[in-house]
């Protein structure tokens, strides 16, 4: 249960190993961890909204507890609504195809075709485009305030004083006190955690009963960019909107945009007038009261709310999340009196809430989760790893379980695309839906690191609970990417060894596919990928594959020049090529995501560790980056340098109040730099396979204690 970074005897090590418990253990107050970073804000700092959500849901709340400012807060973190159902697709005047956006090129000794972006004037590029484009997560709506000053003008953010805004991560509740003209105003925030999508709210100011404080609820027409900020209103909003005045205290709003169709559905505590505004309806109470609580619940049908009781919402809300923060994984630095372990600390617990209330769904999430769109709200296969991995680590395995029944729904499209390029298998998508649809893209069509990310969960999955059913739920799927693997392999016959590429793009994007083969991080991989899919045919009392073995045996080592190993074999230059030391430093993968392989020698990759820490330029990296080379740092039994990694003062490493990581002024937030810092905390902590002793991530004078950890591969 608990294990703490002192001197172990052998015996009571094994039962560690065994049970989780440690030589020095002590009580772990998880309610006491949580309550030392809970959040609290007291000014309007637009990079500082704070959200709710259940893991399929989320809504994004200023400093007044709900939307009211989206305009104000569009340029630093929106206020979104969204859902994991929630897509839309613009109309189109044809039928787009992704064979009209093929592009062939040579590769395996034939010519293979790739999806890939074009022109906006050409055909393809018209194809290309709406095929990128759609469908893509929409916003549900904007839920705020409409507040009246004394003199009947509508209340600016700069007349919101006295904030005290509080996070209780706790329980889950956001609590908001300000003032308006000297008028204290309070609002408790809550979304319910089942599976219904439910935001409940409770105000007590004297601006209710005065009739000066009413709700807006408006809807956000959708962007068509990259990036969805939660702000364009269309004054022809109306026209798509029908309002069901089911009795006095409740309402229903059907959304019909094009070919999506959804209801917001309203119960309040007290009899509501209803007046329409350009983009939506201005709910307004009729009361004598200085409190109002209402329920706004968000449906692909037409229901009431599952509760009108908000005493009993609040309860259940707490419950379910004082459930998920007493089970799973938790590291105590509360002893630890080096000043860097307090934001190791904040980190932790703050990404620990965030990828719960993002990442919780039936599909993988989008890598700025349920906040707003990145990449159009779609989800990339190859940030998989990053989004599920950690959940496995800290004993919640039931929800990356979750996000894997995407790969078991949506193989045909894998198969399709494999069998359209001349393999076996199932090649999975980079840039998809939750339909699993394929899209196009210059970069995403030719990275293949996605690929063995579901053995990879699977193997995780039957490590944590050792049961035949996982063997027989998953094993078609792994079999089927094995299956791609050792195809796409390609045997050459003059060097007698197989070759990864052409027709590669790495994990770091910085090489041009039809030049590139033999990528590191790719090739360790790919060794382990087969490898473990082997171990699952004998765990199903099946022989070895002679195909997945002969690749095995014969496939291309690990480029290495001077000592040092390449980014790729094509790429001598890995080390001299300024545009070759950006983006991801993938070879610390080999040796950090992955465990040794075979042929890798732990000499040269500490020397090209060491080299890349002097000379790359962290600068122009991403969030999860330095989680990465924190778990090589461990892996190489050097737990300063971990720690200095995930404590490097880049940019791209930065982690807001609210605990999100940010990386530039267009993605503000990264949930892919949550997920590998807790993902390498974890390693850190109970360490891997290879480790022996405990905490090898940690230097030894830090008195931390964990409990509820796995290790990884």
């Amino acid at each position: 249960m608990i294990r703490k970074n002192k001197c172990l005897l052998p015996l009571i090590l094994i039962l560690g190993v065994l049970w989780g418990v440690g030589c020095d253990a002590r009580k772990i107050d998880r309610e006491a961890i949580i309550a030392r970073h809970k959040v609290v804000l007291n000014e309007a700092d637009t990079l500082s909204s704070l959200t709710l959500g259940n893991g399929r849901f989320a809504m994004t709340m200023d400093v007044t507890g709900l939307q009211t400012f989206p305009q104000e807060y569009s340029k630093g973190i929106p206020l979104g609504t969204q859902s994991e159902w929630g897509w839309h697709s613009f109309p189109a005047t044809r039928n787009y195809a992704i064979d009209e956006t093929l592009q062939s090129i040579e590769s395996h000794g034939r010519m293979v075709p790739y999806a890939r972006q074009w022109p906006a004037n050409t055909s393809a590029g018209e194809a290309s485009n709406y095929i990128r484009l759609n469908p893509h997560r929409i916003h549900l709506a904007s839920v705020g305030w409409q507040i009246k000053k004394s003199d009947g003008r509508i209340a600016a953010l700069s007349d919101i004083k006295n904030i005290n805004q509080t996070l209780d991560l706790w329980k889950g509740e956001l609590v908001s006190t300000f003032t308006v003209e000297d008028t204290p105003v309070e609002v408790t925030s809550l979304v319910g955690q089942g599976n219904d999508d439910i935001l409940g709210v409770r105000i007590k100011s004297k601006l209710i009963e005065t009739g000066r404080m009413a709700l807006l609820i408006r809807y956000p027409y959708p962007s068509g960019q990259f990036l969805d900020e939660a702000n364009i209103f269309d004054t022809d909003e109306q026209k798509r909107l029908n309002l069901n005045v089911l009795d006095s205290k409740n309402i229903s709003i059907l959304r019909t945009l094009d070919t999506t169709k959804y209801h917001t559905n309203f119960t309040s505590s007290c009899t509501i007038a209803t007046r329409s505004t350009n983009a939506g309806y201005l709910v307004k109470p009729d009361s004598t009261q200085n409190t109002w609580h209402f329920f706004v619940h968000f449906s692909q049908d037409e229901r009431r709310n599952a509760t009108a009781n908000f005493s009993e919402f609040e309860t259940k809300v707490s419950t379910d999340f004082q459930a998920y923060w007493k089970s799973g994984g938790i590291i105590d630095f509360g002893k630890v009196t080096d000043v860097r372990a307090a934001e190791l600390e904040r980190r932790m617990v703050l990404s620990l809430y965030l990828t719960k209330i993002n990442c919780g769904g039936s599909n993988p999430p989008q890598e700025t989760g349920l906040t707003y769109n990145s990449w159009y709200g779609r989800p990339h296969m190859e940030m998989t790893w990053w989004h599920g991995v950690h959940f496995a680590l800290w004993g919640h395995p039931e929800i990356l379980e979750k996000q894997m029944t995407w790969y078991l729904r949506n193989s045909q499209t894998a198969a399709a695309i494999a069998q359209r390029q001349g393999f076996k298998g199932v090649r999975w998508q980079k840039m998809t839906d939750n339909n699993g649809g394929e899209t196009v893209s210059s970069v995403g069509s030719y990275l293949i690191w996605q690929q063995p990310h579901i053995i990879y969960f699977a193997e995780l999955l039957y490590r944590i609970n050792r049961k035949k059913a996982i063997l027989d739920q998953y094993f078609k799927t792994v079999e089927a990417t094995a299956d791609f693997m050792a195809d796409f392999a390609w045997y050459d016959p003059v060097s007698k060894r197989y070759i990864l590429g052409p027709g590669v793009m790495p994990a770091q994007e910085r090489f041009d596919p039809q030049s590139t083969f033999n990528p590191a991080y790719e090739l360790a991989y790919w060794r382990w990928g087969l490898e473990t899919a082997q171990t699952w045919r004998q765990r199903a009392a099946l022989g070895r594959n002679t195909k997945w073995d002969d690749v095995l045996q014969n496939l291309s080592p690990l480029p290495q020049k001077d000592g040092l190993y390449l980014a790729a074999e094509n790429a001598p230059d890995s080390y001299t090529n300024e545009k070759y030391m950006t983006d991801h430093p993938m070879v610390m993968g080999v040796y950090g995501m992955l465990p040794q392989t075979a042929g890798l020698d732990k000499k040269v990759m500490a020397d090209t560790f060491q080299k890349i820490w002097d000379n790359w330029q962290w600068e122009h990296t991403w969030g999860w980056d330095f989680p990465m080379v924190a778990m090589t740092a461990t892996r190489l039994g050097d737990p300063n340098k971990a720690i200095d990694a995930l404590l490097m003062p880049i940019k791209t490493n930065k982690y807001l109040k609210n605990g999100h990581n940010f990386q530039n002024e267009t993605l503000r937030i990264y949930l892919p730099g949550n997920g590998g810092f807790l993902t390498a905390l974890a390693m850190m902590a109970v360490g891997t396979d290879e480790t022996e002793n405990a905490c090898p991530g940690f230097p030894n004078d830090w008195d931390i204690a964990y409990e509820g950890l796995n290790k990884m591969p």
